[in-house]
């Protein structure tokens, strides 16, 4: 079991074994039968150091996990932090420093690096986008277009960004999507169904294209309306037609460019896939050095 804790995430077997298959696939998948550049000119005894170094401001998400994957390794490194997920790096800094056998930081590096560069990447976007909004007061959430098997890890890197997490999985809550409402013959059919089958401790939201559909599911009574491609003078009527009745969502195709005036119109969330499936990852480097 991975026991570990950071100033914002407590990374549990138990709590998330997900993410510790995944790490453990990664290493497998890196490693194979073994690292021989490294069995060939490194030493097994020879101990090290080495500095992870932002080189580039970000915000740092996946702490937790980089050293999870060292721990793998290598359950004898030791890691001094000098920052936590969540913080804002500036660039060219020390992030934390690893002891421990050489042969065996090298080993993890990359597969630590990568999972840490993704996650900052992420995080680093959504502070992007959260910071675009203000003040309004609207959320900023990420969707299911994660990377497969990983997203627990694009998730959690959403919220050290500031954002929060729409449903993790089809189980979580119930979104009536354009292709259930074809298959059900309309939003009023679909509304009625999901009402009469499922849990009624779920939420449902549904999704709708223009004004005449979100006078549909407000008449249908859903919890939530996720407004799909609209401009903002659209979402701005529609806001003002569920007048409260509902949560209103905007989504599709919005930008850096185009999340302010989405923000003004009076939505309660806006929903990116662009924050894990398009995030730059983040610029990091590991700098060893032998004692």
């Amino acid at each position: 079991m991975i026991v570990e804790e950071t100033n914002k995430c407590r990374f549990i077997g138990d709590y998330c074994p997900m993410a510790v298959r995944m790490i453990k696939l990664a290493l497998e998948e890196d490693l194979g039968a073994g690292d021989v550049t490294t069995d060939a000119i490194i030493d097994t005894d020879l101990k090290g150091e080495a500095y992870l170094i932002a080189r580039e401001e970000l915000v740092l998400a996946g702490m937790a996990v980089f050293k999870s994957v060292f721990f793998e390794v290598d359950p004898g490194t030791e890691f001094e932090e000098y920052y936590g997920d969540g913080d804002l790096i500036p660039p060219e800094t020390r992030v934390c420093l690893l002891r421990g056998q050489l042969a065996s930081i090298l080993r993890g590096e990359r597969t630590a690096l990568n999972f840490l560069q993704r996650m900052s990447g992420i995080a680093t976007l959504t502070r992007r986008y959260v910071e675009k909004v203000r003040p309004a007061r609207v959320r900023i959430l990420d969707t299911r277009k994660t990377a497969p098997g990983l997203r627990w890890f694009d998730k959690y890197a959403v919220k050290m960004g500031g954002g929060s997490n729409h449903r993790f999985g089809l189980s979580d809550g119930i979104l009536i999507k354009d292709n259930h409402i074809a298959a059900a013959g309309s939003i009023s059919s679909a509304l009625s169904l999901a009402k009469r089958n499922a849990p009624h401790t779920l939420k449902i939201e549904v999704e709708v294209e223009d004004l005449t559909g979100v006078e549909e599911a407000c008449r249908g009574g859903a919890d939530a309306i996720l407004l799909d491609n609209m401009h903002p003078e659209e979402l701005r009527k529609a806001v003002e037609l569920v007048d409260g009745s509902a949560m209103t969502e905007a989504s599709g195709g919005i930008t850096l460019d185009t999340v302010e005036d989405i923000a003004r119109t009076g939505v309660d969330m806006i929903s990116i896939g662009a924050l894990t499936h398009s995030a730059k990852a983040a610029d990091f480097s590991l700098e060893i050095r032998t004692e």
